[in-house]
């Protein structure tokens, strides 16, 4: 992994292909003026220990990507509260402190909402368990949120996210994944699933009455996004934006160029 006198980043996942993290990264570099080189590298949870334990002076951080949100946390020097609070890590920063995990997918929630238009709300629901789940909670509660359901296929997963969202003050409820109109019908919904899956939510989605962040992207819009009443509505590309952005600040110390990120976004 050698690389003398060029600085490095990446983002890691399996399967990673698909990312778009690269293409928010380099534009940025490339802004910044920058010589900094950005990869996308496919590693899973079992691989990552070994890769972590290979990085060299080169590395100034990592992005995650699943399944190595909350894998990577036993790996790490110092995690970051809010990280450590809602279990996701999906920024890793490589300094003098070692390594420190931190989360930027719940400022890139709030403010992928904030240019959807939403800028407070008090009910909510979530759909999904996973990690991104656990950021949206802790997003949910910076936008005003205080009641919320969670929607999941396994009960006790839908059970730890509740506990997450008991953690910042909202009172949450756990529901299986059948389509009910009466948890769209509230300030914001987050659907954390993937678009496929969500697709199922499409009959009841005409009584969606808030915000939607669907953070599926591929294909867009979602045939839940496609369905959405309101015009409220935000995509995941709009949180790999703002996510990534957070990252590029705490990576290179600049603030990030969002005019140029969005611009090569916009353009694949």
């Amino acid at each position: 992994m050698n690389n003398a006198g060029v600085k490095r980043a990446a983002v890691l996942g399996s399967p990673i292909a698909h990312s778009l993290s690269p293409v928010i990264h380099r534009a940025a570099y490339r802004a910044l003026g920058l010589d900094w080189v950005y990869e996308a590298l496919a590693v899973d949870s079992e691989q990552l220990p070994g890769f972590i334990s290979e990085m060299d002076d080169s590395w100034v951080g990592l992005s995650l990507t699943m399944p190595l949100k909350e894998s990577v946390l036993d790996l790490l020097d110092v995690v970051d509260g809010v990280a450590a609070r809602v279990r996701s890590v999906n920024t890793v920063l490589v300094g003098e402190d070692g390594l420190v995990g931190m989360n930027t997918d719940v400022i890139g929630v709030v403010r992928a909402l904030q240019g959807a238009g939403l800028t407070s709300a008090t009910s909510a629901t979530i759909l999904g368990s996973g990690a991104t789940a656990r950021s949206a909670v802790a997003a949910a509660a910076d936008l005003g949120v205080t009641e919320m359901s969670i929607c999941a296929r396994r009960g006790d997963a839908a059970q730890s996210v509740c506990a997450v969202a008991a953690d910042f003050g909202i009172a949450a409820t756990p529901h299986g994944l059948e389509p009910l109109a009466s948890f769209l019908a509230v300030d914001l919904v987050i659907s954390t699933l993937p678009g496929d899956i969500a697709a199922h939510w499409a009959p009841v989605a005409s009584a969606g009455a808030g915000a939607l962040l669907d953070v599926s992207y591929y294909p867009w819009p979602t045939p839940l996004a496609a369905h959405w009443p309101t015009p409220a509505i935000a995509n995941g590309r709009d949180l790999l934006l703002w996510q990534g952005a957070e990252q590029v600040r705490l990576m290179t110390g600049y603030e990030p160029p969002i005019p140029q990120m969005r611009a090569a976004l916009d353009s694949v």
